[in-house]
């Protein structure tokens, strides 16, 4: 399932996908080589379905397949919502120019939708209990504090 070249160890190749995964989610494009992109795709689609489930189990096992809280968050608290409608092809991959050192087929891997633009433009939606729900609170009297037309600004 994962990679089928031969050229590198399992354990390696686990890590270079979970490496690679991590630094799509958080920056949300990465360039890489075409057999990595290729590879790289299937892994983290899945990721991605689990991640709109939005259980404690989904995030646990975020957490363990990718190794950081913080990943683990952005993927429930953004990736998931923003396609939550889309049933599947989370991923593109473009092909770039070969790279000038050995002439390797260069590609860039980026979502087929801006998570963070997506997420932005949804709703806030009320939680029901804790810190959640404070923050939520803080977040809408920002909003309702902002003019909304000319007349509200200069006043």
């Amino acid at each position: 399932m994962i990679m089928k070249r031969k050229a590198r160890g399992v354990s390696y190749r686990k890590a270079l996908l979970k490496n690679q995964a991590s630094s799509l989610i958080l920056h949300e494009t990465i360039e890489t080589t075409l057999a990595k992109a290729k590879d790289l795709r299937p892994y983290l689609e899945k990721l991605i379905t689990v991640a709109k489930k939005e259980t404690l189990a989904a995030r646990r096992m975020l957490v363990a397949t990718l190794g950081s809280e913080v990943v683990a968050s952005k993927m429930m608290e953004v990736i998931g919502p923003a396609f939550k409608d889309r049933k599947g092809g989370y991923l593109r991959i473009i092909k770039l120019a070969p790279r000038g050192g050995d002439n390797t087929p260069m590609s860039k891997v980026e979502f087929v939708v801006k998570p963070t633009e997506t997420v932005a433009k949804t709703k806030v939606e009320k939680p029901t209990k804790g810190k959640v729900a404070e923050k939520t609170k803080e977040i809408k009297k920002k909003i309702l504090k902002e003019p909304n037309n000319k007349k509200e600004a200069k006043e």
